[in-house]
């Protein structure tokens, strides 16, 4: 929402200078305030929807999409339609007024027709310079939010380390000891250890592959299993090849912390967690589906579950034009649909 009104606010005072300098710069020139004023009326709008076609609609739509033949085709068209148009009117309206002599021409007059298209396509590179450069100067805002957050995780990550190699090292001596007298207890133990490890030196990258989050989010789900007891079940299914895929480590836990704490920990009966995950060679589809009780379904319906907002905020600064996320609630489940861009 923030991001739509800026981008009306920076329209608003575009064209709007644009259109005062056509008619009172040209105006006062040439002494021609009305014909200016009436040019400026004509020119303005044509320019506007244009450009807005160009940079709002094609760049984004098709260009950036990969679909680059398409982009020029659509720009050609619009070309082709609006330089006649701009013609049409200035040959029928302005004309007449202003320029008698113009009419000398016909109406399709190649050089004018060029005088056209370049006199309206400097408006609109000039207008596409201002939104690169905007562009631009937002990218820079977020890298340098993001480094302000991965700063400030480090920091409170550190803080919450206790001495975590002196505790690392701790389990590991546990895990041999317990493995002799009880083996479940040790390979409960070495989930802990391994999830641990994960925390404390992977989260720290900035890309990991999916296989390796989703060992952690397997270690996380057991250990939960040994408090929630037999009541959950968890079904993981991975219906492509994911091998080689990378994502920002530790994306997936705040939705999986989600489906514990309004679905499993607030039920009394048997509960289920479901994650699918399917793969193009463009995107990852990630389906993360949990059992909830009538009780909880307030607290879901609110906000998502309060985990979700870390995960949205994160999605907003990695994946700002490459990620999408919704939310499915019905009367006894909660789904999380999200589609992220491939990391190359």
């Amino acid at each position: 929402m923030n991001e739509r009104i800026s981008t009306i606010k920076f329209n608003l005072i575009f064209w709007t200078i644009y259109f005062l300098y056509e008619w009172l710069a040209m105006g006062v020139t040439f002494d021609m305030m009305y014909l200016s004023f009436l040019k400026a009326c004509s020119t303005i709008p044509i320019a506007f929807v244009v450009s807005y076609l160009t940079f709002y609609v094609f760049f984004e739509k098709l260009y950036l999409a990969n679909k680059k033949l398409a982009f020029w085709i659509s720009e050609l068209v619009v070309a082709f339609v609006f330089v006649f148009l701009k013609r049409y009117i200035n040959y029928t309206y302005l004309y007449p007024v202003y320029a008698p002599g113009a009419l000398a021409d016909p109406l399709i007059y190649f050089p004018k027709l060029l005088f056209e298209f370049v006199s309206l396509y400097l408006i609109v590179s000039f207008f596409g310079m201002f939104i690169f450069i905007r562009s631009w100067y937002s990218q820079q805002k977020i890298v340098q939010e993001l480094k302000q957050q991965q700063i400030a995780a480090e920091l409170e990550l550190l803080k919450s380390q206790i001495q975590p190699h002196f505790i690392f090292n701790m389990l590991n001596n546990i895990y041999s000891s317990a493995f002799k007298k009880s083996p479940e207890t040790a390979q409960q133990i070495l989930k802990l250890s391994n999830f641990i490890e994960y925390s404390l030196y992977d989260s720290k990258k900035d890309k990991v592959l999916l296989e390796e989050e989703l060992d952690y989010i397997r270690n996380y789900v057991e250990l939960q299993k040994i408090r929630v007891g037999e009541k959950l079940d968890v079904a993981i299914n991975i219906f492509d090849d994911i091998n080689g895929i990378l994502i920002p480590p530790m994306l997936l836990l705040p939705i999986i912390e989600n489906c514990f704490k309004h679905g499993v920990n607030k039920s009394i009966n048997p509960s289920w967690i479901r994650i699918d995950i399917s793969t193009t060679d463009r995107e990852i589809t990630f389906k993360i589906e949990n059992s909830i009780e009538k009780e909880s379904q307030n607290a879901v319906s609110q906000n998502g579950g309060l985990g979700l907002a870390n995960v949205r905020r994160r999605l907003e600064l990695m994946y700002p034009n490459g990620h999408d996320i919704k939310i499915f609630q019905e009367e006894n489940s909660f789904l999380l649909v999200l589609k992220l861009s491939r990391i190359k």
